[in-house]
C-alpha cells in the first residue's frame, strides 16, 4: 500500500512512455480477461486479432505520441502510478477523459479519482464547460463505471450495434 498524500501528479514526458504502457498492460488485463468471455467472439477476434496486449500497447503508444501534452502522470513515492489523458472538443465546449488506469498496486487509494480531478482543471482552464468520460458496460469495466460515478458523472444512454459480416 502506497501513501496517497505522497502521489504528485506531473505533466508526460516522453520519458514516461514504456512505463505507461506497461502500466496499462498490468491495469487493464482484468478487464480484457473479462471481455474476452463476454463479448461476442466475432468482435473480440476483430479487434484483438493479435491479441489484446499487442493492440492495447499500440493504441496507448499512438495516443501518446500524438497527445503527450494532453497526458497526466501519477508519481507516488517515486514511482508512476497512473495515468490519464485528455482530448480537448472545443466546437462542443467538451474536455473527453480519453484514457485512464492507475497501477493494480495502486488502485483504491484515490489516484484515479485524483487524476480526474487535475484533467477536469484543465478542461475549466480550456474553456470546457462539459467533461465527458466512455467506457464499456462489461463487468471488467464496472470497476472504471464506480469511479467516474463516484466522481459525479452520470450516464447518458447510448446503442452501439454490431453485426457480424
Amino acid at each position: 500500500m502506497s501513501d496517497h498524500s505522497a502521489t504528485e501528479i506531473i505533466p508526460y514526458s516522453p520519458d514516461h512512455k514504456e512505463a505507461l504502457i506497461t502500466l496499462s498492460l498490468r491495469a487493464w488485463a482484468p478487464v480484457f480477461e473479462k471481455m474476452k468471455r463476454e463479448l461476442p467472439v466475432f468482435i473480440y477476434d476483430s479487434f484483438y486479432p493479435d491479441g489484446w496486449k499487442e493492440r492495447q500497447s499500440k493504441d496507448v503508444a499512438a495516443f501518446l505520441v500524438a497527445e503527450g501534452a494532453w497526458t497526466f502522470v501519477a508519481v507516488t513515492s517515486g514511482e508512476v502510478s497512473g495515468f490519464v489523458g485528455l482530448r480537448l472538443h472545443p466546437d462542443d465546449q467538451m474536455g473527453e477523459v480519453y484514457i485512464l488506469a492507475t497501477d493494480p498496486g495502486h488502485q483504491r487509494q484515490g489516484i484515479a479519482s485524483a487524476l480526474i480531478s487535475h484533467v477536469e482543471d484543465r478542461m475549466r482552464q480550456q474553456g470546457m464547460k462539459i467533461s465527458m468520460v466512455e467506457t464499456s458496460g462489461d463487468s471488467g469495466h464496472l470497476p472504471a463505471r464506480q469511479t467516474y460515478e463516484a466522481a459525479g458523472y452520470g450516464t447518458l444512454p447510448v446503442a452501439r450495434f454490431f453485426k457480424q459480416l
